[in-house]
């Protein structure tokens, strides 16, 4: 058996250690995929600095290039990085299992968030989500776009991504960026640029994208051929996770070709599914336990939750340990560092158009929203509060707004 991580992993901190600072995570991270790279940013860079923001940021260009869930990719890798593959899973399981579990609940007949309070604790958790991206945004072009070009890359990826509506426009902006880079930022302290390590194998690399293939391929083959609807329930979200780029909403289409035009989940469940997910925190990718949950096909309930985990999240994830060896290799090339600064400017500037569109456009509606988020904003940038805290100043603001 191919072991993933070499004697040369950085693993420094401890699975547990992992697992604990990712389901805190799990527990307050509202807002979607964009505003989870805002709270791992402030968890991981500016309060335990288990990374630099330039190492974070390659990451996350890395993770919105490769199909799967950007924001779990992103968390994978950082665990990985953290405490070998013990802590990429403890990372995956701690940021995972909260929202898992609810919209298991949530597929069962419970619910949550109705009436008044209800829709103003919804709204509030907006509001935090604005704050946290804003703060990512702004810490993050202090050290990734300092200069004219990289700033203007920034701008030109904000820009693009606002204005052409496309599931390929984020990965294309990053390889754009990269390019730009390439071709106007080769100047730099090059001394002083960093590497992360993983200690992934190119064997084991190879393992992981071979896996992909085989089971991409052949799961519904051989769901056809034995007739298995266990199987049958994993192949099609595991073809879901495995061929959608962007994340998150971008999954959606993919799920109801899989499974409402099959007729396993009605539309009404499907939608009440992604309503749900809304309303929980951690990744949206975990819709999946109630659609599984509920459908037709397979054990249904907690078996066909499981099962449809099992297939929509490990797509990305072997893709991501594929790549990550021939990465660290590329990233040592001079050229290849100048495409990173280009890349990671990019990566500010997709941040800040997702700020505004869907995050603000979303959350804030009037005077009272916008004076919530601007004290959550302050509360993270200039009183230093902890992300947990705001979320529940949020959580208690929401209400009050709507009361006005």
């Amino acid at each position: 058996m191919t072991d993933i991580s070499a004697p040369s992993a950085p693993a420094r901190g401890t699975v547990w250690e992992a697992f604990r600072a990712f389901l805190l995570l799990g527990l307050t991270s509202f807002g979607g995929p964009i505003a989870h790279l805002g709270y791992f940013r402030t968890a991981f860079v500016e309060r335990r600095k288990w990374l630099e923001d330039d190492e974070f940021a390659d990451l996350v260009a890395l993770c919105q290039f490769l199909p799967g869930p950007a924001s779990s990719q992103v968390g994978f890798a950082v665990g990985l990085r953290r405490a070998g593959i013990g802590g990429a899973l403890a990372a995956f399981v701690g940021f995972t299992l909260p929202s898992a579990i609810l919209m298991l609940a949530f597929a069962a007949g419970a619910s949550w968030f109705s009436g008044s309070i209800g829709t103003g604790i919804l709204t509030g958790l907006k509001i935090v989500a604005v704050a946290i991206i804003a703060q990512a945004v702004w810490g993050m072009a202090r050290s990734l776009a300092p200069d004219r070009q990289r700033a203007a890359i920034a701008a030109l990826s904000a820009v693009a991504v606002l204005l052409v509506l496309s599931p390929v426009t984020q990965p294309g902006v990053i390889v754009l960026g990269a390019l730009a880079g390439w071709l106007f930022c080769r100047t730099g302290d090059d001394s002083a640029a960093t590497s992360v390590r993983f200690g992934i194998s190119r064997t084991a690399g190879i393992a992981c994208l071979t896996a992909f293939v085989v089971l991409l391929v052949g799961s519904p083959i051989a769901a056809r051929l034995t007739g298995i609807e266990e199987l049958d329930l994993f192949a099609a979200f595991y073809r879901a996770g495995a061929l959608v780029f962007g994340g998150g909403h971008v999954v959606l289409p993919l799920l109801q070709t899989g499974i409402v035009d099959t007729g396993w989940v009605t539309p009404e469940q499907f939608l009440a599914g992604y309503g749900g997910a809304q309303a929980v925190p951690g990744p949206l990718f975990t819709v999946a336990a109630h659609l599984g949950a509920v459908s037709t096909t397979g054990p249904g309930s907690v078996a066909g939750a499981a099962i449809a985990l099992a297939g929509i999240f490990p797509p990305g994830f072997l893709l991501l340990l594929g790549v990550l060896p021939f990465w660290d290799a590329l990233r040592d090339r001079v050229w290849a560092r100048s495409m990173m600064r280009g890349a990671n400017a990019a990566v500010v500037g997709v941040l800040a158009a997702a700020l505004y569109q869907p995050v603000f456009t979303t959350a804030v509606s009037g005077p009272a929203s916008l004076a919530l988020a601007l004290v959550c904003f302050i509360a993270l940038v200039a009183w230093k509060v902890p992300p947990w805290v705001v979320v529940i100043l949020g959580a208690v603001g929401g209400p009050l707004i709507a009361l006005l």
